[in-house]
């Protein structure tokens, strides 16, 4: 169904970071400021999200899983979620392609993540369709402002930035020990879920670290060439200790209040409320000895130094 685009769209904002490094806890809180964000319709009928997704909703609703089996983070009906899903099932260009058959998962994280071996004409026809797909949500979401959440778009800051150029980025990162073993859970859990492939001999653990030193390279090395009132970092380790503290140093300079957001404190009772009504959600644990650590260190040193990250005690 053709819709009619408005000329522009406000500029969106783009929270990055690498998987497992706490961008669904700072999206989850952002909404509550009222920026427009990805339903879970928009995942699985992107390209009906105006029609046929709004007819299915009780069905939808019905569907739903009761959390992410990830992370046992909630999943309701009005749950913010990341577009990736979504662009999945609209184009050829996504690591969870990789999940469906494992054979090819450096194929497919090379080429959903960092657009490796894509032709010219393939880039534009995903960066077509992105575009479409945030113009749907733009009018889905009532001309809200949109609070997109990615990981995958750590590595692709500046092609943002070229397509929207008023956009903004709020990038997190999260010790690399920490990512790196939360990341074997991840993958472990979504082929046991997905796979329609043997997985035995899928390189998981090299594509875990390829992505991630080159992941950080690329949102380290794009978000030095915006400027800081496009692009602020945020550490997982200070958003864990002081989430309000941590949201509103970044609010003022990346001016979040414009285009009908309104100021920090205007917001803070909504963010209060939420972070209140997450008290009792555990976050995952897992085993963390010296070795592994020691191990994640040496395969990532140069990680470790330019997000600031001191090497791991031995002992």
């Amino acid at each position: 169904m053709a819709i009619r685009a408005p000329a522009t769209i406000p500029p969106p904002v783009f929270i990055v970071g690498h998987w497992r490094s706490g961008t669904t806890h700072l999206y989850q809180m952002m909404v509550e400021a009222g920026f427009g964000f990805v339903p879970p319709a928009a995942t699985g009928l992107p390209w009906d999200l105006l029609l046929l997704a709004r007819l299915a909703e009780k069905q939808i609703v019905a569907n739903l899983p009761k959390d992410r089996f990830i992370d046992k983070v909630p999943v309701k009906l009005d749950s913010p979620q990341e577009d990736e899903v979504g662009m999945a099932n609209m184009t050829p260009q996504s690591l969870y392609h990789g999940l469906y058959f494992p054979s090819r998962l450096r194929e497919f994280v090379a080429e959903g993540v960092f657009l490796d071996n894509v032709p010219p004409h393939a880039v534009a026809r995903w960066e077509q369709r992105f575009q479409y797909l945030m113009t749907k949500l733009h009018l889905h979401q009532g001309g809200r402002r949109l609070l997109i959440k990615n990981p995958t778009y750590t590595a692709r800051v500046a092609q943002l930035a070229r397509l929207y150029p008023q956009a903004v980025f709020i990038h997190i990162h999260r010790n690399p020990v920490d990512v790196i073993v939360s990341m074997r859970n991840f993958y472990a859990k979504l082929l046991k879920q997905f796979a329609l492939q043997d997985y035995a001999t899928a390189p998981v653990e090299d594509v875990i670290f390829e992505t991630y030193a080159r992941m950080m390279a690329a949102v380290l090395n794009d978000g030095a060439a915006l400027p800081p009132e496009r692009f602020q970092t945020i550490r997982y380790d200070d958003f864990s200790a002081d989430p309000m503290g941590t949201v509103e140093r970044v609010w003022t300079p990346l001016r979040l209040d414009r285009h009908g957001i309104g100021p920090f404190s205007q917001h803070a009772p909504r963010f209060q409320a939420y972070l209140d009504a997450q008290k009792s959600f555990e976050v995952n644990r897992f085993h963390k000895d010296a070795t592994v650590a020691q191990d994640i260190y040496a395969r990532l040193a140069t990680s470790f130094a330019r997000l600031g990250y001191p090497q791991p005690d031995v002992g």
